[in-house]
């Protein structure tokens, strides 16, 4: 599986690209800026990329803006951001860029490497990898706060774990409760919010991003 990584710590660079390459990736190349970063997406066109958010040569949003434009370039490009830091506005315009795996973990929060060699298969697979920590900030914006105040605490509780990527089954261990009440409360959450049910779990978190951005 082929990787490139956007990360300016020389010491986290090396520490991504010796923890990936023991779990059989192949890390094509790893850079430490913006321009580069796009270069090296769409030269490589990889099978996940990892990204900081904040590259030089402002150490801005650098990270966060290659990898929109490269999705736009390379439509479903899987892109998992690992960053210290949560930039609401271009995290939610890399969300709902469309099809493809994406994540957005961060740092401080990583605990198991395990854990997170799993968030970087699944985004590679299509799947999603969301640090619970970014969803509840992406959803607090005021705007969000009518249609998710008709949700109850259980529905709010479901919604945060499905938009980590959680399947059913998951959600339901997490809870204690069953798959059929998981199911349940699933149709109501995306009742209330107007949104058409799905299985698809990428498609889920995309739908209530951009329903969100409305």
């Amino acid at each position: 599986m082929r990787v490139v990584i956007g990360e300016d710590l020389a010491l986290l660079r090396d520490g991504l690209i010796r923890l990936l390459r023991a779990h059989d990736f192949d890390v094509v190349e790893a850079v430490d800026n913006g321009p580069g970063l796009l270069r090296a997406l769409l030269n490589h066109q990889p099978d996940v990329a990892i990204v900081d958010v904040r590259l030089p040569p402002t150490f801005t949003d650098e990270g966060l803006r290659a990898a929109i434009e490269a999705r736009r370039q390379v439509p479903g490009l899987p892109i998992l951001v690992l960053s210290q830091y949560v930039d609401q506005l271009y995290a939610r315009e890399l969300l709902a860029g469309g099809n493809g795996g994406i994540g957005y973990l961060l740092k401080d929060r990583i605990s198991d490497l395990d854990q997170f060699v799993d968030a970087v298969r699944r985004v590679a697979a299509g799947g999603t990898a969301m640090d619970p920590e970014v969803i509840a900030q992406l959803l607090a914006r005021p705007k969000a706060a009518a249609p998710l105040a008709s949700l109850t605490p259980r529905e709010q509780e479901v919604l945060g774990l499905m938009a980590e990527g959680r399947s059913n089954a998951a959600i339901a261990g997490s809870l204690f409760i069953t798959e059929k009440a998981v199911g349940k409360y699933t149709a109501a959450i995306f009742g209330k919010l107007d949104l058409p049910v799905s299985e698809d779990d990428n498609r889920r978190v995309l739908a209530v991003i951009r329903y969100l951005d409305q």
